[in-house]
């Protein structure tokens, strides 16, 4: 029987769709401030590589920009979208606490691993009172290799986790659920892709089918 549940946050517990546009347009928008940009904002680009590690999304899409530049608009980037949760803007995918709360009732225990950054991560889960449920959520900023099975690997060593699953809408969360032997639960939500989500050991289309799946594990 699983323990635990080790859960992606953007595009799997929280719709970052409803604020990633947002955030961008201003981030773009201050660049363009700065006479660092002139095109479009690289929105479709960025929906694209959705799920990789933050300095990574600043290589792909300011790949003629200096280091320095790329960190200050990672800075930038990070406080537009932390000031939008704090304002209501974001939302959680549906039945979220309703999923949690039967992850409660039935003793499993419930973590987060996400590429999102420390304050990020903090502030989706203090505007929702996810600590509630929450045992503990860990950002890749917590380790130096950037690769997301390394941070599930530090969550099941901290915790003594032997039989868990890893739920989110990336190959990185898949990969991570392989790498350390433990079952991957895919999400079809808004930035998943088809060939990815091929590889988990079950897809789901909404996070209240994991209260008919978990039983069966």
């Amino acid at each position: 029987m699983l323990q635990s549940l080790i859960f992606d946050m953007d595009g799997t517990l929280f719709q970052t769709d409803k604020i990633l546009e947002l955030s961008l347009e201003d981030t773009f928008n201050h660049l363009r401030r700065l006479n660092k940009w002139d095109a479009v904002t690289p929105i479709d680009k960025y929906r694209e590589i959705m799920g990789v590690p933050l300095p990574k999304v600043w290589e792909t899409l300011l790949p003629d920009h200096s280091i320095e530049v790329r960190e200050q608009i990672d800075t930038y980037f990070l406080e537009r979208l932390i000031e939008n949760i704090s304002n209501g803007k974001g939302a959680l995918y549906p039945n979220v606490k309703e999923v949690f709360n039967y992850l409660k009732e039935n003793n499993y225990s419930i973590y987060i691993a996400s590429n999102g950054l420390t304050e990020y991560l903090k502030a989706i889960v203090n505007y929702y009172d996810l600590d509630y449920w929450v045992t503990e959520f860990f950002s890749i900023q917590q380790i130096t290799t950037l690769d997301k099975g390394d941070l599930v690997k530090d969550i099941i060593k901290k915790y003594n986790i032997e039989k868990a699953a890893v739920v989110g809408d990336r190959l990185s969360d898949i990969n991570a659920a392989k790498d350390n032997g433990l079952i991957s639960i895919g999400c079809n939500f808004d930035f998943a892709q088809e060939d990815e989500l091929a590889q988990a050991d079950w897809v789901i289309d909404d996070l209240i089918e994991l209260t008919t799946i978990l039983p069966k594990l």
